[in-house]
């Protein structure tokens, strides 16, 4: 789990290639998965800004009903999210340290 964040950040950033369709489709679903344990575990430390975060981008990336963005916006929203990602992977990470 400590280099999750990663992982899914560095998949944000290869959605930026031309992939194959179902390579975008099955990192909505991992991404759907993964931002919801993300939003359960923010909620379960009592941080609810992230909380929410995770869980709007939960419903953002799910397969199932499409939100259709347009390849520039989704593009856009793929690197703020793998930064954000990265930013609170370091953070973490930083803090755990100092403890």
């Amino acid at each position: 789990m400590k280099y999750l964040k990663l992982i899914v950040a560095v998949a944000m950033i290869a959605c930026l290639l031309p992939m194959p369709y179902g390579f975008y489709t099955l990192v909505r679903f991992f991404a759907m998965v993964i931002f919801a344990v993300f939003a359960y575990q923010y909620y379960q430390k009592h941080c609810k800004p992230l909380s929410i975060t995770f869980g709007a981008f939960a419903l953002l990336f799910q397969p199932f009903v499409k939100i259709v963005l347009g390849r520039g916006v989704w593009n856009v929203v793929d690197i703020v999210v793998a930064i954000l990602l990265v930013v609170l992977w370091y953070k973490e990470n930083k803090k755990n340290e100092t403890n």
